[in-house]
């Protein structure tokens, strides 16, 4: 099967298909980090090069929750307008097709996600609540529930909310030593499951 994994730089999800046998290759306006097949670019101008699935993680800088008091500011400049339709465009082919980010903007402008899932469901110890779009794949079914250690993003994390509408400090810390570009990368337990799953579907 050929798999474009768009905008991916890591490698992470690319070779997990290629160590399956599929002819995987990644795309992203940046070098990838793992030697293999790696289209630097834009993926927008890949996208009708004969593949039979299409991955893709698009910037999620102007379309998660986490960042939704700059979205005042970036719907009047137009910058979320463009992020959303550079996810439409991607999504506008009816081969196999998933779409990844965390919880946004998209569900209110887009569609609701098919499905939301955490690294811990994939063998990781931790928490990183991440929507997934699918278009003829499957949902993804969890490899290995372990107990999560961190939530895996910056910021404060906070816990349920209450009664009165104040929310607790999650009991959880959260991974702040890591930098937005590590914070960014895909799980290699979700990559595995990735690649099983779908490359079999």
């Amino acid at each position: 099967m050929r798999v474009l994994v768009a905008c991916e730089f890591s490698g992470v999800v690319r070779e997990a298909f290629r160590k399956r046998g599929h002819d995987a290759w990644s795309c992203d306006l940046l070098p990838s980090e793992l030697e293999g097949p790696h289209i630097q670019g834009n993926v927008l101008h890949h996208l009708s090069d004969g593949w039979d699935m299409v991955i893709a993680f698009p910037p999620c800088t102007h379309l998660c929750s986490s960042g939704a008091q700059y979205w005042i500011a970036k719907i009047a400049d137009g910058r979320q307008k463009k992020a959303v339709a550079f996810v439409q465009e991607i999504a506008s082919s009816p081969r196999k097709l998933a779409i990844e980010n965390p919880v946004g903007i998209l569900s209110r402008v887009w569609r609701k996600p098919d499905q939301i899932i955490n690294p811990c469901q994939f063998g990781e110890p931790y928490l990183k609540k991440t929507c997934l779009w699918l278009n003829n794949l499957p949902r993804l079914h969890p490899t290995e529930n372990v107990v999560p250690i961190a939530h895996w993003h910056g910021g404060v994390r906070r816990g349920g909310k209450k009664a009165d509408g104040t929310r607790t400090p999650s009991k959880l810390p959260t991974a702040l030593k890591y930098g937005e570009r590590e914070r960014s990368r895909t799980f290699q337990g979700i990559a595995d499951a990735m690649a099983a799953q779908w490359g079999a579907a």
